[in-house]
């Protein structure tokens, strides 16, 4: 949680609206995808920068400006004077930290997300920003991630009616996309937690404490990436704003819909992973019960037996028992005998 607080840091002193990148160094080109649709027509195409965006700002239908990359911080200057975007929003494109979130201004909202991927048993999230215009959505990505890759296709192929409708059902389907994922991350997070709780009931070790510690960190950051998500959608939903036209707020519904149930499913998997700590502690409690029970049958096995040697150990002269031809197989007997008198009544006790 340390990094978080670090790169908060970068910033103390300055004012608002100073544009910092506080993600982490990436030394990839950011890649700039402009695509204009209507119902009719498609056309997509790579810019270099955001000098060419003036010349689809006001063009009919939609356009999807997709960002991939948000380092380089002169881009988004360019794209806050082309778009009239206020500086606080490009402060928050730029802070890779930010919680869910929806930010009403005047001739455009600005919606923080957060995806999440789950791989080789490591959880990651990444900020997505979007900006949602009239007739325009400007999409903001980490990384050259895949995660659209189907909306794209569905806009190439004009399949549904994405292409039918405006940008305000562009941004739904990039939410729906982001948020079905979730979907996808728990079914393996639940996997793992099915296996997890297996080991914890059986074979508890060190490195299973380990494992219980990082799925509760994990948990941790998928809580904090959705819930704060059902108030985004809800925001939606009532079509608090007249970029959002009547006909999408049902498909937002939709959305809330499905971003519930995937609350509810983290808030399960929390109480699966605090009802395996105590598992876990009730596990390693009956292991030393199991230890310590066996260490004192055994002590308790050889107290009569050494008290017998110690006697015999003494070396009195006067002992009749030393001068005895058969004293030493009598004492041998004897102590056997004790033994197996003790462990029988031990059994018969249920304490073996």
């Amino acid at each position: 949680m340390g990094k978080f607080a670090r790169k908060r840091a970068q910033k103390v002193g300055l004012p608002p609206g100073s544009l910092v990148y506080t993600g982490e160094k990436v030394d990839e080109q950011v890649s700039i995808t402009i695509i204009d649709y209507d119902e009719q027509h498609y056309q997509e195409k790579e810019v270099a920068g955001f000098d060419q965006c003036l010349l689809v700002k006001d063009k009919p239908g939609a356009t999807w400006i997709k960002v991939n990359g948000i380092h380089q911080v002169g881009n988004l200057e360019k794209l806050g004077e082309c778009f009239n975007v206020h500086p606080l929003t490009l402060e928050d494109i730029l802070n890779t930290d930010q919680r869910p979130k929806i930010e009403d201004f005047e001739n455009y909202l600005y919606i923080v997300l957060r995806v999440i991927n789950y791989s080789q048993e490591e959880l990651s999230s990444e900020q997505v920003s979007l900006i949602l215009g009239s007739n325009f959505l400007i999409s903001f990505q980490e990384s050259n991630g895949a995660i659209f890759a189907p909306i794209l296709d569905r806009l190439r192929t004009s399949k549904g009616r994405i292409r039918k409708s405006g940008a305000d059902y562009l941004a739904y389907a990039l939410m729906d996309l982001i948020v079905d994922n979730y979907f996808v991350v728990l079914e393996q997070f639940g996997e793992a937690l099915e296996y997890l709780e297996e080991e914890v009931v059986k074979r508890p070790t060190h490195e299973t404490l380990q494992d219980i510690h990082r799925f509760k960190y994990d948990m941790i950051m998928l809580r904090k990436s959705v819930w704060p998500l059902r108030e985004v959608v809800g925001h939606l939903e009532r079509k608090e704003s007249d970029l959002i036209q009547e006909t999408t707020g049902v498909y937002f519904k939709d959305v809330y819909d499905h971003t519930i149930v995937a609350i509810d499913n983290i808030e399960t998997y929390r109480d699966i992973l605090s009802g395996m700590m105590d598992i876990y502690l009730s596990s390693i409690s009956n292991r030393l019960n199991e230890t310590m029970k066996v260490l004192t049958v055994i002590a308790t096995l050889f107290m009569p037996l050494t008290f017998m040697a110690g006697i015999w150990g003494m070396n009195f002269k006067h002992m009749p028992e030393l001068g005895w031809v058969w004293g030493y197989p009598m004492a041998l007997g004897l102590m056997v005998v004790v033994a197996l008198s003790m462990m029988h009544y031990f059994h018969r006790k249920k304490w073996l």
